[in-house]
């Protein structure tokens, strides 16, 4: 895919957002009594919760590593096209992965800002995918053989 400056440009910001809000979810929001109190919630046993956090962060820490791919579109390398779309579509399915009881904890251990990095990382990954796609998607039609069509 052409990396043009907009589609660069868009990508870069989200990520750089999309990079903080899911350190802050993963290490400031997240912690073991709202995993515990998210279970209760749940009505399940709290007995695995420490092995239940340690899952989310690695799997928050590879988010992480992640959204900080879509930083280096800035370079416009090509290649990096496919893995920051990936990126960007699991994360998205976070909206429907994340049980509701997480986020009823968070709001009640948190308030409202307990779930808007979630809301904010995961319905922007919605978002960006979207754009990321019909870039694509237009940036394969031609106005003249080899020439991209411009954003």
């Amino acid at each position: 895919m052409h990396w043009t400056s907009k589609i660069r440009l868009v990508t870069v910001l989200c990520s750089i957002v999309f990079v903080l809000g899911t350190t802050l979810q993963n290490y400031v929001i997240i912690d073991l009594d709202l995993i515990e109190a998210s279970m209760r919630l749940k009505g399940v046993d709290t007995a695995d919760a420490p092995a239940y956090l340690s899952a989310l962060r690695m799997v928050g820490n590879v988010f992480i590593v992640g959204n900080a791919l879509g930083l280096l579109v800035w370079f416009r390398w090509r290649w990096l096209f496919w893995p920051v779309l990936a990126f960007n579509v699991t994360q998205a399915v976070g909206v429907y992965v994340v049980p509701f009881a997480v986020h009823r904890a968070a709001i009640a251990e948190h308030g409202w800002p307990g779930v808007l990095p979630s809301l904010v990382t995961d319905g922007g990954a919605v978002i960006l995918s979207i754009v990321l796609v019909v870039a694509y998607v237009r940036s394969r039609r031609v106005t003249r053989k080899g020439d991209p069509v411009r954003l």
